[in-house]
């Protein structure tokens, strides 16, 4: 709720410093046009309603700032975070004068505070203030960006529309600073004018040198007043921690030895940084991507405190078994705990969303499907390096196309050959009916393949497809980024020596009878093999189909 509350106020401030400088903007045309403008951002952010909404989430979007600092165990940030921390921080030395200057001062000594009081205030002061107003525009938005894109871009469509976010990150402020630049230099030069600047500060009510010298003298209060905070935030922090020290140790083995204590109320994640070990974290630890996840085990394990909801909803959406959990929302007891983290510290964004309920391991009825090219080495020699690849991709995306087109999941090409599952998200009869029905279409697409490549091919391309159905252990497997969510096991075994027993019978698919079982389908006119199996230690009946496209009319 924390984190909602400081996103929802800062997407307030964004919406207002956005039609702040839209209407800067306007400068680009003409002073008069600038100041019309106004007249609308006055309409909705002066109203009572506007003002409340705006300081509201101003001071709550500050105040949870400070309670963030406070709250962070170890200041071990990624570069990103601590830019935008040193940009929030910087926005209430640059921007306090400003606030000072128009609100209050229109509020405590009856300032007209729109653009005449403004640029003739930057007209008669230093270059100073002109770096400062200007900079602070910089400033916010940044520290705005970056905020929006750890907000987003977890969101599957954000990176369709991160094209057009970038064009409005950089057109809005280019836009506003333009327009405030020409608008200062135009009044610059009618400043010239004897007489102008006196006219001008008659009109707004411009406050005399004492009440200046006051709203200056409250600016720097204000500014050291929240220097006074920042440095209660930094300073709380080892009493806090010698506070919780009182409560007991969490003691965290992360394997090879490596072990961080820390005092209770560290998350694992805050624990993983305090101890310099590499942990993932896309969001940057609000619970929302899923990457900094662990599997939790040791001796103290049963007494973790069970997921909170929003825990719990990431958890599910993930398929995590009970001993994964967040390592940014858990906060052990006293204890020790084995942690393992799931993830590799380099994961980004793509990985927060990629993975299936099944990758963390277990066991499922599936069906696989085997299939090779016969005699591609002899297609393959003499043929040039390019050509060869050309067609092995041709061949790839047929296949591959016929195996999703039936509901199933490429699981890797090896060499010429390619492997698929069946069943990761289906009934087991479903699952058996869908690897049927990919080998028919890889038949098909084969034949449409050699016709297209007639003339380029001294024989058609012919395959071998293997198909069985039974229990395998499914999860994602592999190290860092090369690995993939694949079955194992010897159902798996079992469908490649199929694929292999093609060439003995001479036929396009060996399919077990188990899995024409299962899928409720009969194939009474192809012939029907005792084989043996490799590892197993009954004979599997296998029925050898010539043609895979016709398997339609065998069944019937």
């Amino acid at each position: 709720m924390v984190g909602r509350l400081r996103l929802w106020s800062g997407y307030v401030l964004l919406f207002y410093v956005t039609t702040h400088l839209l209407n800067h903007a306007l400068g680009l045309i003409s002073l008069r046009v600038l100041e019309d403008g106004r007249h609308w951002f006055v309409l909705i952010w002066h109203s009572l309603p506007g003002q409340i909404v705006l300081y509201s989430a101003l001071l709550l979007h500050l105040t949870l700032a400070f309670w963030a600092l406070l709250r962070r165990r170890t200041l071990r940030l990624s570069p990103w975070e601590w830019t935008q921390f040193v940009l929030g921080m910087s926005i209430i030395p640059f921007g306090t004068l400003h606030v000072v200057g128009t609100r209050i001062a229109h509020d405590y000594f009856g300032v007209e505070t729109g653009y005449p009081w403004v640029l003739g205030s930057l007209v008669t002061g230093t270059w100073l203030g002109v770096v400062r107003q200007f900079g602070l525009v910089l400033v916010v938005w940044i520290h705005a960006c970056i905020g929006i894109h750890f907000a987003w871009r977890l969101r599957p469509w954000y990176a369709t529309w991160l094209p057009l976010f970038y064009a409005v990150a950089l057109l809005v402020p280019a836009a506003g600073l333009g327009g405030a630049a020409i608008a200062l230099r135009d009044f610059a030069d009618l400043a010239r004018q004897p007489g102008f600047l006196d006219n001008v500060f008659d009109v707004v009510h411009a406050p005399n040198s004492e009440d200046i010298a006051a709203l200056y003298a409250l600016s720097d209060d204000l500014v050291a007043i929240a220097a006074a905070l920042l440095v209660a935030s930094f300073g709380a922090r080892p009493l806090r921690d010698l506070w919780e020290r009182r409560a007991g140790v969490v003691q965290l083995t992360y394997g090879e030895n490596r072990t961080v204590s820390a005092p209770t109320g560290l998350s694992i994640l805050e624990m993983s940084r305090f101890g310099g070990i590499p942990h993932a974290s896309v969001c940057g630890g609000r619970g929302r991507c899923s990457t900094c996840r662990v599997r939790i085990g040791g001796p103290d394990r049963a007494l973790l405190p069970p997921p909170s909801p929003e825990e719990q909803k990431v958890l599910a959406r993930i398929g995590a078994p009970e001993n994964v959990r967040l390592a940014c929302q858990l906060r052990p007891p006293p204890g020790r705990y084995r942690v393992t983290p799931l993830l590799p510290a380099s994961s980004g964004p793509v990985e927060a969303y990629r993975r299936q309920p099944q990758a963390h391991g277990g066991e499922r009825f599936v069906a696989i499907l085997f299939a090779d090219i016969r005699g591609f080495t002899s297609i393959s020699e003499g043929r040039l390096p390019y050509d060869v690849v050309f067609l092995l991709n041709r061949y790839f995306r047929a296949t591959g196309q016929a195996v999703q087109a039936a509901g199933g999941r490429l699981d890797k090409f090896i060499g010429d050959g390619v492997m698929a599952i069946f069943g990761l998200n289906t009934d087991p009869q479903t699952a058996c009916r869908q690897a049927l029905d990919a080998a028919q279409r890889m038949s098909a697409a084969l034949d449409d393949l050699n016709e297209a490549l007639s003339g380029d091919l001294d024989q058609p391309l012919r395959i071998g497809i293997g198909l069985h159905a039974g229990p395998a252990i499914v999860g994602e497997m592999g190290f860092e980024r090369v690995s993939s969510l694949t079955a194992i096991g010897d159902t798996v075994n079992t469908a490649s020596r199929l694929e292999t027993l093609t060439k003995e019978f001479g036929v396009e698919l060996v399919v077990s009878q188990d899995l024409l079982d299962r899928a409720g389908v009969q194939l009474p006119t192809a012939p029907d093999h005792e084989v043996e199996i490799r590892g197993r230690q009954s004979r599997l009946t296998v029925r050898a189909v010539a043609r895979a496209i016709d398997l339609t009319s065998l069944s019937s």
